[in-house]
């Protein structure tokens, strides 16, 4: 009876050994989970085998103290290369870079695909540590896509537009809803936010003085958040041209309803799309896949799964209502598309085809034009994959003589 269990013991050993040697487990000295904070760092290390994590405290969030604490750690297992892992949040990728910078490795995990237990109902630093550490080791982390110092950049540039045009609208909605409870509207046939329009505001007079204030206020407001939406878009076309992925923009402006801010936008949030193996995990990572909760013979499906980056689903979303209208090549899309290769105008021209006809038949099908426009932007993410499918290889021939 022993012999057999320690047969199955051994056995059981082999495999997770051949596991982790799949994996590349085997050349890491430890696994460390980190719990991060502002301040402080939780520490936990798990050890090759089946040994539980030790906790081993907390160290100061700070470039030095890591440093030296790195050090120590890097002494202590005899200079062997470590793997460090720690969720997903609004410290950013500071404390990534600086772990491989040290000659370690390190994945920054999704928070809302770690496995959590049903009974788990106590939640600190130290267990949060204990288990990232446990569940590193096994393999159960799923590390999401770290972009460099050049496309975080970006992206936090195409964000801090987003945010301005966020509070442009804002002052927008408190003007017009101030206008309106004092007994003042813009004729609904007419455009807004027009010199005309801003005349009109300018000629409202009140009664009371402080009402004149107020709109002067506001109206300030209005005009100043637009300065600072045209301020950060002067600053991204400028930066544009400098930027890695310039040609890549260049090659989706080609398609309808795509200009170089979508463009721009779209890779800065998702970088080099052709790491997906296929338009359906694309799909999937940007949650506009059909959510599904399905058992035995029954199958049930519901509304998107809104799962992945929300800017670059919005994006796609605005940019599918330009497929209402019939497929044609005009002279603005030819305009625009200037800069693009061959074989981008191809894809572009089949997706005009292929999108326009299917907003024409599924609206006459009698579906929701919101939900209409959400399954046109699922389709329009497969002809933007196949067109930096196309055109990632070109960038990377262009670029190689200038790395050598």
């Amino acid at each position: 009876m022993k012999e057999d269990i320690a047969k199955a013991i051994s056995q059981q050993t082999a495999a997770a050994a051949a596991l982790d040697g799949a994996k590349g487990w085997s050349r890491y000295g430890g696994f460390i989970g980190l719990d991060v904070h502002k301040d402080t760092i939780a520490v936990a290390i798990a050890m090759p085998g089946r040994d539980e994590p030790v906790y081993r405290g907390e160290i100061a969030h700070e470039p030095k103290a890591l440093k030296k604490w790195l050090d120590r750690l890097t002494d202590e297992f005899g200079g062997a290369v470590l793997l460090f892992c720690y969720e997903a949040g609004p410290c950013g990728y500071g404390l990534y870079r600086q772990l491989l910078a040290a000659g370690h490795d390190c994945q920054v995990v999704a928070p809302s695909l770690i496995p959590k237990k049903p009974g788990e109902r106590i939640k600190t630093d130290r267990r949060d540590a204990l288990k990232l550490a446990r569940l590193l080791r096994a393999g159960d982390l799923t590390a999401v896509w770290v972009p460099d110092a050049e496309q975080e950049a970006m992206r936090d540039l195409t964000r801090a537009r987003d945010d301005m045009k966020g509070q442009e609208r804002k002052a927008r909605q408190q003007l017009n809803a101030f206008l309106l409870r004092q007994g003042h509207h813009w004729p609904s046939g007419k455009k807004r936010w027009t010199k005309i329009h801003f005349n009109w505001l300018e000629s409202i007079s009140f009664e009371q003085p402080w009402l004149q204030i107020v709109l002067q206020e506001y109206v300030d407001a209005v005009k100043a958040a637009t300065q600072r939406v045209d301020d950060l878009t002067d600053q991204l076309m400028r930066a544009l041209p400098s930027w890695s992925l310039a040609p890549v923009v260049d090659a989706l402006v080609a398609l309808r309803g795509i200009d170089k801010l979508a463009a721009t936008v779209l890779l800065a949030e998702l970088g080099d799309i052709s790491r997906f193996d296929s338009p359906k995990q694309l799909m999937a990572y940007l949650g506009l896949v059909p959510s599904e909760h399905s058992s035995g013979g029954r199958r049930r499906q519901g509304a998107i799964t809104l799962a992945g980056n929300g800017h670059a689903r919005r994006m796609l979303v605005e940019s599918a209502w330009s497929y209402r209208f019939p497929a044609r090549q005009t002279m603005h899309l030819k305009r625009k598309a200037k800069m693009a290769s061959p074989e981008a105008k191809a894809i572009a021209w089949r997706a005009q085809k292929r999108l326009c006809g299917r907003y024409r038949q599924l609206s006459q099908a009698g579906k929701n034009i919101k939900l209409v426009c959400v399954a046109i932007a699922r389709e329009l993410v497969g002809f933007i994959w196949d067109i930096v499918r196309h055109e990632m290889p070109r960038l990377e021939v262009q670029v190689a003589p200038a790395g050598r």
